[in-house]
């Protein structure tokens, strides 16, 4: 089987990114992205996903997380899209139930090709620690749309604000590792009718 792996550098005037991601890793993971609640939450993605996941960032924290944790975002979907490649004998669909306590989350992705966010999280409170949870949205968005994958996340319930992120992120990677799994019975198929996605 082809390496599924991917670098990525992303390099703006308000964010310097660099994203290593291997799709078959263990869940081996390091993050400095300035934004400690973030780094928390991509940890989940990565164990949860099995996916050996690095992140760097540099961005203008001084004005606020926005730059960064969208470019984080953007950068990985782009190593996502690399890293999958043509798709060929993937699952292709994904999804996860998590909870945590009074939370619950269920997240489904489609590695359609089409970018696409549905996103119902009412959180309840407007941050975490210092983190700005309406940054979750636009890290999700950024993602889908150079990732191309069609992507429903609801918070089912939660009362714990840190409890709903962490159950939506832990879903999220348990997903990506269902959708990305390979199908020996697809063998070097494209899991689509139409031949390509």
């Amino acid at each position: 089987m082809m390496q599924r792996t991917a670098q990525i550098e992303r390099n703006t005037l308000e964010t310097q990114i660099t994203v290593s991601l291997n799709l078959d890793g263990t869940g081996e993971a390091s993050f400095d992205t300035g934004v400690p609640f973030l780094d928390h939450m991509l940890d989940q993605v990565a164990r949860h996903g099995l996916i050996d996941l690095s992140i760097t960032a540099k961005g203008d924290l001084h004005i606020d997380a926005h730059h960064t944790v969208e470019d984080v975002g953007i950068s990985l979907g782009q190593a996502l899209a690399k890293a999958v490649g043509d798709k060929k004998g993937i699952y292709r669909y994904g999804h996860a139930y998590v909870p945590l306590d009074e939370a619950l989350s269920r997240v489904v992705i489609d590695f359609s090709g089409r970018p696409g966010l549905v996103y119902n999280l009412a959180f309840a409170r407007a941050r975490i620690g210092e983190f700005d949870v309406d940054l979750f949205q636009e890290f999700f968005q950024g993602l889908v749309n150079h990732a191309g994958v069609t992507l429903h996340i609801d918070n089912l319930r939660g009362s714990n604000a840190h409890h709903q992120a962490e159950t939506v992120f832990k879903a999220f990677g348990r997903a990506l590792r269902m959708a990305l799994e390979t199908d020996r019975r697809m063998a070097q198929r494209i899991p689509s009718t139409k031949g390509s996605l």
